[in-house]
């Protein structure tokens, strides 16, 4: 595969057997193509043909209180656990509804023959999970401002956010430097985007920039967190980017690397998990430094890590051909997926606890690492490109098995969102007065 990228993802102090062990077997895994990533970041735009069939009804939100009208199946549901059923019913888009899809996670305009990734959906083991219904989501959202802040896995589920909500009320693109702004004006609702990788202040390593990531731990990165203020719930989604070259800092002063021997660098190599907790920790911290004396409240929620699929080595024609999802106990969380996701789990944790001092934020887990690990149907693979096969089989064919294509599974996540959110507002947390 051809890359700009030649590493992605991060570690906590492990032995030096361990790490050798670690790097051996799963850094052929993290090192995805620079190109699959930059291919999300920049531009956020609409395709000028699919603008053109867009057909949208504005939709004004019903005189009723969200508490009185929509109610959470079961507040203590754990969405986490479960597994995929088929379902004819299929998505609520397509990429004639939807102006939004980008192009390299529209799998069925570039030409995927398949189509049974469509009809799937996720059966938590204690209760059910609603289709997503974009009129409580706006609702829910009215008067506020929701921003996704992270890696290109946030802009994919954000982008499945914008389609989902696109056959109710048409978003505005608002110009804002350093983000993406779309506004709902039916519900003076606001979605926003942060390109933010590391979540902390870094320069990500690029083919014509710096050979390796350069991380200052101690500072938030100034896109989000001079936004902060005005944000009345904040998803974040990071890690893949924590496993590429890099050089660690904090205090102006460089406290070690990663994978850095080969670039004539003579520091001590701590892996990545450490550095990505202490990232996801000082981000955490700073939300809560920064809500002290507001009056409003905040909610924040953490996306645990999306596994990719890569059959084979992502360098060497690696692929994700698989057609159907995977069934439970058929595949296990390798130990690099697990491994953050329970740093993640944990740096929330300790987050709730500092929150309670103060009060005014409210931290949560979006916990997808299993159900998209059984999703090895999902990815675009070759169709992150128009019809790949068109001329016959190539010799190497490039293959997206981390993002997601649209509408497709990473649909789900934003179904488990809203019925977060409505959980909120029925426990009191008076989302519709922030």
């Amino acid at each position: 595969m051809k890359s700009t990228i030649t590493s992605k993802d991060d570690s906590i102090s492990f032995s030096k057997t361990f790490l050798s062990y670690t790097h051996r077997l799963l850094l052929p895994i993290a090192l995805l193509p620079i190109v699959l990533l930059c291919l999300y970041f920049y531009p956020l735009y609409l395709s000028k043909s699919q603008t053109n069939e867009l057909h949208y009804a504005n939709v004004s939100p019903p005189p009723h209180s969200v508490n009185t009208i929509h109610k959470v199946d079961d507040p203590s549901c754990d969405y986490s656990n479960g597994k995929w059923i088929h379902d004819k019913t299929g998505p609520s888009y397509n990429g004639t509804t939807c102006a939004t899809i980008k192009e390299s996670q529209n799998c069925i305009t570039n030409g995927r023959p398949d189509s049974n990734y469509l009809y799937y959906r996720w059966k938590p083991t204690q209760c059910n999970l609603p289709r997503f219904d974009p009129n409580t989501f706006l609702q829910l959202s009215k008067n506020k401002h929701i921003s996704f802040v992270g890696d290109s896995i946030a802009r994919n589920q954000f982008e499945s956010l914008l389609c989902m909500l696109s056959s109710l009320s048409k978003p505005k693109p608002v110009h804002h430097k350093g983000s993406h702004w779309w506004h709902f004006e039916s519900h003076n609702a606001t979605l926003s985007l942060y390109w933010s990788p590391f979540l902390v202040q870094g320069d990500a390593r690029s083919k014509l920039g710096p050979s390796l990531n350069t991380i200052h731990l101690d500072r938030v990165n100034g896109k989000w967190e001079k936004d902060m203020d005005g944000m009345d719930l904040i998803l974040i989604s990071f890690g893949n980017w924590f496993n590429v070259p890099s050089v660690y800092y904090e205090n102006g002063s460089i406290i070690g690397c990663l994978n850095c021997s080969g670039y004539g660098l003579n520091y001590t190599d701590i892996g990545f998990y450490d550095p990505l907790r202490k990232a996801l920790r000082r981000s955490l911290k700073r939300i809560v430094e920064r809500r002290v004396g507001k009056k409003n409240e905040i909610g924040v929620i953490v996306r645990t890590f999306s596994p990719s699929h890569f059959d084979g080595d992502w360098d060497k024609s690696g692929t994700c051909s698989k057609k159907e999802p995977y069934e439970n106990g058929e595949k296990e969380i390798g130990e690099m997926e697990s491994e953050i996701r329970r740093i993640e789990i944990e740096e929330v944790e300790k987050a709730k606890v500092k929150a309670r001092e103060f009060g005014g934020v409210r931290f949560e887990i979006l916990d997808v690492t299993k159900l998209a690990l059984l999703r090895p149907d999902g990815h675009p693979g070759a169709y992150m490109n128009p019809f790949p096969f068109a001329n016959g089989v190539p010799e190497r064919v490039q293959n997206d098995c981390v993002h997601w294509c649209l509408p497709g599974a990473i649909d789900t996540w934003n179904e488990i969102l809203v019925e977060m959110m409505k959980k909120w507002d029925l426990e009191g947390q008076e989302w519709s007065e922030l």
